[in-house]
């Protein structure tokens, strides 16, 4: 999440980070303490219903540890977090795993939300939300 969101304990708000030739990702920072940030982490598909959020995560950055902690995961067509109610180890162990190449995928495809979120830099578009 670091590499994604370097000043993540300063952002606040609803952000978007747009790429050419890629989904637009956007964060919403839930909650903000001086040794964690609760964030919401999503792409938006277009369906028949209308928009539908997939990947759709929950996780808490732990920001001394450099950790994140996944709270919430739904993820429509690979459903890796089947009975989450009462998570084993094993199911843990792929949500995590799913949540660690989810994370590198956005940044190999170039998003990032900077400490200053509204500049446009290098090819991409971060933009505070309203």
């Amino acid at each position: 999440m670091t590499m994604l969101a370097p000043g993540l304990h300063s952002i606040h708000g609803c952000l978007l980070s747009r790429v050419e030739n890629s989904m637009d990702l956007y964060l919403e920072i839930l909650e903000q303490t001086p040794y964690t940030t609760l964030v919401h982490l999503t792409y938006y598909f277009q369906h028949q219903e209308g928009q539908r959020p997939d990947p759709d995560a929950i996780m808490r950055a732990f920001h001394d540890a450099r950790q994140i902690e996944i709270l919430n995961l739904q993820h429509w067509i690979l459903p890796v977090n089947r009975g989450m109610q009462h998570p084993t180890l094993e199911q843990k162990w792929k949500v995590n795993l799913f949540a660690s190449k989810w994370l590198a995928y956005c940044v190999g495809q170039g998003h990032s939300f900077p400490r200053d979120s509204h500049t446009p830099a290098g090819g991409k578009k971060q933009e505070a939300l309203v």
